[in-house]
């Protein structure tokens, strides 16, 4: 619906813009062409001006040559009548044969206020008497009633207002009808449009004048569903096939570590053989332990890991750790620096506390790996406005940049598919992003400042897994 009043709108907008916009360009176009056709001397001053240049001589009256070209120019005549004899007493050249030589004061009534014979005229005051210019015919147009109610004049701006109200009304409501099939047309396709990025089947009705499109929709949707419908069955297959290799692979991994234990124990072995079996069960184990991970990695992805939230501590759970972790570095190859501040206190979170000791593990065992000669690994545990943070760093051999943009940006398991036998990120780190993640959290991957690895988990203060 946001759409639809959005569209309803901008249609109002631009209708309201261009009405003023053609109202504006009106009332300028009408202005231009009145300045253009009214004259700079008009009739009027004409006549006011061949009333004052007539002069009286002793042999009758003249006009001057200037004011006698100015008729000629605008193919003018003019007359002047004595007020005493009502007579013309003198006249241009050229005057039309139906002008009168005699006039009545209902003549010159006439003759002021409208046409004579006519022509339109306009009358000038002279010295005992009345000067009338007249025009061609096609010339001027006189108005001959020019009388106008007050209230009228008083009212004008509200009348103008109300009949350009009335016809912005007119031309809305004509858009409206206009527009309205259109209108109805456009809501189911905006709807749809909507409704395509959920998982909702939906099918807009194909008819008015978009049904064109409507089809073209319904035809996009029912190619997302059958994609969504296929992807979901092969992201079940494949989750399915990795539990059940995983549970398969249990009992005789458990087999092959069971008796290479034995044999590694067993005292009637050489030392070599006993060497060997060692190794079988270290390897055994490793694969145990990626077995592992890579069902949680796939449970953990397709939401089929139960998490169990309850308050926990993220300084007491890295702290068990670390702990643990120092105790298991026999050859102290990997010495530990707890740089969380004493004052910090607890840093409380709605979490499943194995699955986070789960998180830290992966990454210090990751620093181990990556680092057979050994290294110094820092952990720091912090909190700000926003939230909390676990950074685990080390100052070991690193990651290339090539593999922290893979790390950042590959969504399937294994990161590498070199087919080496060398240790490589993946897995692990994944497991970790997809721990943080389940907690509402962030992970960010990055080059420690000693040329390490650097791996900070942001987690919300205020988590409750729904």
């Amino acid at each position: 619906m946001s759409s639809i009043t959005k569209l309803i709108r901008r249609f109002v907008g631009i209708l309201s813009l261009s009405s003023v916009l053609v109202l504006a360009l009106n009332i300028i176009l009408l202005s231009v062409i009145a300045s253009l056709q009214t004259p700079s001397t008009g009739p009027w001053t004409t006549a006011k001006e061949t009333g004052q240049a007539l002069q009286k001589t002793d042999s009758g009256y003249a006009l001057p040559a200037e004011m006698t070209e100015e008729l000629k120019a605008q193919n003018a005549w003019a007359i002047y009548i004595e007020n005493e004899t009502m007579q013309v007493l003198w006249h241009t050249e050229g005057l039309p044969a139906e002008i009168p030589m005699q006039y009545s004061i209902s003549d010159i009534s006439n003759l002021t206020r409208g046409y004579l014979a006519d022509y339109p005229t306009f009358t000038g005051q002279a010295e005992d008497g009345l000067v009338v210019v007249g025009f061609p015919k096609d010339r001027y147009w006189k108005h001959l009633n020019p009388s106008w109610d007050l209230d009228f004049i008083k009212n004008s701006p509200y009348i103008l207002l109300a009949v350009i109200g009335i016809n912005i009304a007119l031309i809305f409501l004509i858009y409206v009808i206009a527009n309205s099939k259109l209108l109805r047309s456009v809501k189911p396709i905006t709807n749809g449009i909507q409704q395509l990025p959920t998982e909702h089947p939906m099918h807009v009705k194909e008819n008015g004048l978009l049904s064109d499109l409507a089809k073209k929709i319904n035809q996009t949707a029912e190619i997302l569903q059958s994609q969504r419908l296929n992807l979901r069955r092969k992201e079940t297959a494949r989750a399915n096939w990795i539990s059940g290799v995983s549970h398969d692979i249990r009992t005789p991994l458990s087999m092959v570590m069971g008796y290479a234990g034995q044999l590694e124990e067993d005292p009637a072995l050489s030392d070599e053989n006993r060497r060997k079996a060692s190794i079988i069960r270290q390897q055994s184990i490793r694969m145990k332990n990626l077995v592992n991970d890579l069902n949680l990695a796939s449970k953990l992805e397709y939401n089929m890991q139960p998490i169990h939230p309850e308050p926990v501590n993220l300084v007491a759970v890295a702290r068990q750790c670390v702990a643990d972790f120092m105790n298991s570095d026999l050859e102290e190859k990997y010495p530990m620096q707890w740089k969380t501040s004493e004052a910090l206190g607890a840093c409380m979170i709605d979490g499943d506390k194995e699955l986070l000791r789960r998180a830290i593990n992966n990454l210090l065992h990751n620093s181990q790996s990556h680092n057979p000669d050994g290294c110094c690994i820092s952990v720091e545990v912090k909190a700000d406005e926003t939230g909390y943070s676990i950074t685990i760093e080390d100052d070991g051999i690193g990651i290339t940049e090539d593999q922290l943009e893979k790390l950042r940006s590959t969504p399937h398991y294994m990161i590498s598919d070199s087919g080496t036998a060398e240790p490589r990120h993946g897995l692990g780190l994944l497991i970790v992003q997809q721990i943080v993640k389940a907690h509402g959290g962030k992970v960010l991957f990055e080059h420690g400042e000693k040329g390490g690895f650097y791996v900070k988990m942001d987690f919300p203060k205020k988590y409750r897994q729904s």
